[in-house]
């Protein structure tokens, strides 16, 4: 059995170069940062960046150029792939690279550099549907129901349930 398998939560540092390929493919490349910290042998705090270079193609290739911005942080699982080509000097080279397969945006949205506007709502909000009647005619908390008042028949008060709030698993970033 083999594993390739790669999981990074940092900071990128450049936005996302998008280009389409020969063949009509988007691919994006950007580098994320990330620290790795440790205290060292007199006690003080030591931290090491370490820089990696990430690709996505396709409709993840476009949607990192689109809301991506250097400074953003990301989570980003992918796979290691290496290159080689050999430069216009004659020189050999290599590259490792993150070919990502998912890519989740982190921190808060309305900060510097986030790349999107609005968050998203934790739920979707819905109101009942209430028959078409005056407003002045709908109840409020505060009125009684008059007897001449018939809710639809796919209206239901909420339950307990309903408003408490649900955490689902893949709303959690790691």
């Amino acid at each position: 059995m083999n594993l390739n398998r790669a999981m990074l939560i940092g900071n990128l540092t450049r936005d996302p170069e998008v280009r389409t390929t020969a063949s009509g493919q988007t691919v994006a490349s950007f580098s994320v940062a990330t620290n790795y910290s440790w205290t060292d042998a007199s006690g003080a705090r030591q931290q090491k960046p370490e820089f990696h270079n990430i690709v996505a193609w396709r409709k993840l290739a476009e949607i990192c150029g689109t809301y991506l911005k250097k400074g953003k942080q990301i989570y980003i699982e992918g796979r290691l792939q290496t290159r080689d080509w050999v430069g216009q000097d004659g020189v050999k080279r290599n590259r490792t690279e993150i070919i990502a397969d998912n890519m989740i945006m982190l921190g808060s949205p309305t900060g510097a550099g986030s790349g999107y506007n609005q968050p998203a709502p934790a739920r979707p909000m819905s109101a009942p549907i209430m028959p078409s009647a005056p407003v002045e005619e709908i109840p409020t908390i505060d009125q009684e129901v008059p007897s001449n008042f018939a809710a639809p028949d796919n209206f239901s008060a909420p339950s307990e349930a309903d408003t408490e709030e649900e955490i689902k698993v893949e709303n959690i970033p790691f």
